[in-house]
């Protein structure tokens, strides 16, 4: 589709996927560092690897690439017309909705390492790991409602 961003839209498109996939892969490592370090809670020499490696995992690719995803996606939206009212997107809809709720789980994770990082652990290892299911179904979804637009 050609709206304002006009020749520019596939390197759009093109940037943003490959910010999602950066994105993605931070929110498929953080939740299982998170399961590592609480482990190593009351090993100090390794609790401080795991806080070492948490932020830099954060503040290099993590947070920058979720920033990226934000401004790329929402310059595609406003291009396929979803502030001027453009029937069909229902879709882009529940997609917004499921990154919405992919950055309060971003959030959540950040500053379940943040309180991890003081030693504080108040999740069990089993809800971790199966918290760290989560970026996968929001994904599954997420690309089958950008490829395949059922509503």
């Amino acid at each position: 589709m050609i709206g304002w961003l006009g020749d520019a839209y596939p390197w759009v498109k093109a940037a943003h996927l490959i910010f999602v996939i950066f994105w993605m892969a931070g929110l498929f490592m953080l939740p299982r560092y998170l399961v590592y370090h609480q482990e190593a809670l009351g090993n100090s020499a390794e609790e401080g690897r795991w806080v070492e490696r948490e932020g830099k995992l954060r503040h290099i690719i993590l947070t920058p690439a979720m920033i990226a995803v934000w401004v790329l996606g929402f310059s595609l939206a406003l291009n396929d017309g979803i502030a001027n009212g453009v029937p069909g997107l229902g879709w882009l809809h529940l997609k917004i909705a499921l990154v919405v709720l992919l950055s309060g789980y971003h959030g959540w994770a950040v500053g379940y390492a943040r309180k991890l990082a003081t030693g504080h652990a108040t999740v069990s290892g089993k809800t971790l790991r199966l918290l760290n299911e989560v970026p996968g179904v929001a994904t599954v979804v997420i690309v089958i409602l950008a490829i395949v637009k059922p509503f």
